[in-house]
C-alpha cells in the first residue's frame, strides 16, 4: 500500500489532533507526501473534532471525499456514526465503544451505537474501558492507531510510528503511549 486516507473522529480532549500529527509525521518519515485538515469547531467544550490525513504521492487536496477513507479511527461512538459515510469499500473502521456524554441531560448508550456500527458498517469495536484499564485514559488515541497499524492500514510500519511518538509526545508520557500502541496492535489480532 503506497497511499492511505485516514479520517479521525472524536471530541475535544481525546487527542484527535495529536493522532493526526503522529500519523503525518510517520508518513513523512516513510518518504510520503502528507496533506491534512482539521475541523475543530467547539472542541474546547467537548464538541466534534475531525481530522483528515491523506498520505501517499502527489496528493492535491487535504480533504477526504465521502466513501474514500481507507481508515476511520473513531474515538467516540456518536462521532463514528456521524462520519461512517466516509468509509471506502473494504476500509478499516475502528470504533471505541466508550461514549463521552454530551453536556445535556441523559446521554446515550455508546455500546449500542458501537454494536449498530459493527452490524451495519463492519466496524471493529474496541472496548474503551479495556484500553483505559491496560494503558490509561490518555492513550486511547494511540491504542486505536496501534490496532489500525496491525491491520496494515497505513503505508508505513511500526518503526515510523515509534519515531513519530518519540518526536511528538512529551517524554514523560512516551512509555505509556508505546505500551498503548502495542496493546492496540494486540487488540486487532483478536478481531
Amino acid at each position: 500500500m503506497n497511499t492511505a486516507n485516514c479520517l479521525i473522529a472524536g471530541v475535544g480532549g481525546q487527542g484527535t489532533v495529536l493522532a493526526a500529527r503522529i500519523l503525518g509525521a510517520a508518513a513523512m518519515a516513510a518518504g510520503l507526501d502528507v496533506r491534512g485538515s482539521e475541523t475543530i469547531g467547539m472542541a474546547q467544550r467537548g464538541g466534534s473534532v475531525t481530522s483528515h490525513v491523506r498520505m501517499g504521492r502527489d496528493i492535491a487536496s487535504p480533504l477526504i471525499p465521502r466513501g474514500r477513507a481507507d481508515v476511520i479511527l473513531a474515538f467516540e461512538p456518536g462521532e463514528a456514526a456521524r462520519v461512517r459515510d466516509y468509509l471506502a469499500p473494504g476500509g478499516t473502521f475502528l470504533v471505541c465503544d466508550r461514549p463521552l456524554a454530551p453536556a445535556v441531560k441523559g446521554g446515550y448508550d455508546g455500546a449500542a451505537a458501537a454494536r449498530w456500527l459493527k452490524a451495519r458498517c463492519g466496524a471493529r469495536v474496541v472496548s474503551g474501558e479495556d484500553v483505559i484499564r491496560h494503558c490509561g485514559a490518555r492513550s486511547l488515541n494511540i491504542a486505536l492507531i496501534g490496532a489500525a497499524a496491525a491491520a496494515g492500514a497505513f503505508p508505513f510500519g511500526t518503526d515510523e510510528l515509534l519515531a513519530a511518538l518519540a518526536e511528538r509526545v512529551n517524554a514523560k508520557f512516551l512509555a505509556m503511549n508505546i505500551a498503548a500502541l502495542n496493546y492496540g496492535a494486540s487488540l486487532f489480532r483478536q478481531f
